[in-house]
């Protein structure tokens, strides 16, 4: 929950999809209107609906304990994608990306330090990026994730990229991936 109204999020779920939205966004057929602790407000033509939220559903998790096995496996491989099959594939995946990905924020010393992929889709853009369910993602383009807007504020810079890197903790251990665009 930020202080700042703009930079709040949610996770909605309902009938096994889920979708996380901000202030403003549309959301199972009506418009967000205001997010807070316990809440969502959503704005629907027949009129406003207050969903409440789920404490504890989605916990934090602590970033020691996110990833806690031992690392057992070689560094990942880098990777090289062309700009326009991603776009495709982005195009035909995006949806089933964002109803089938979960993230949690994983906490060290009482701040977020990147997010857990508690779920995720298999042969998406993201795995085939390098990401897996358990990966604790850290970093992108250097960039440190301290937040979910923070993350998705990175799209705009990401799509002039000609590479991207991202720090993951895996099995407690840090791996960097990295997809060189084409």
């Amino acid at each position: 929950m930020s202080a700042r109204e703009e930079a709040r999020s949610a996770v909605l779920t309902s009938a096994g999809r889920a979708r996380v939205v901000g202030i403003g966004d549309t959301a199972f057929g009506g418009r967000v209107a205001v997010i807070e602790a316990d809440h969502v407000i959503v704005d629907y033509d027949s009129g406003r609906v207050r969903l409440p939220l789920v404490s504890g559903a989605a916990a934090p998790v602590p970033l020691a304990s996110a990833a806690s096995a031992p690392a057992t496996e070689a560094p990942d491989p880098p990777r090289a994608m062309e700009r326009q099959e991603i776009e495709r594939r982005l195009g035909e995946e995006s949806g089933r990306i964002l109803a089938e990905t979960t993230l949690i924020p994983a906490m060290e010393a009482g701040r977020v330090a990147g997010f857990t992929i508690t779920r995720m889709p298999e042969s998406t853009l993201l795995s085939d990026a390098g990401l897996r369910a358990g990966d604790v993602l850290t970093e992108v383009n250097g960039v440190p994730i301290d937040s979910l807007a923070t993350l998705i504020g990175l799209w705009p810079r990401l799509q002039t990229a000609t590479a991207l890197r991202a720090l993951v903790l895996r099995n407690g251990q840090p791996v960097s991936l990295s997809v060189t665009l084409q």
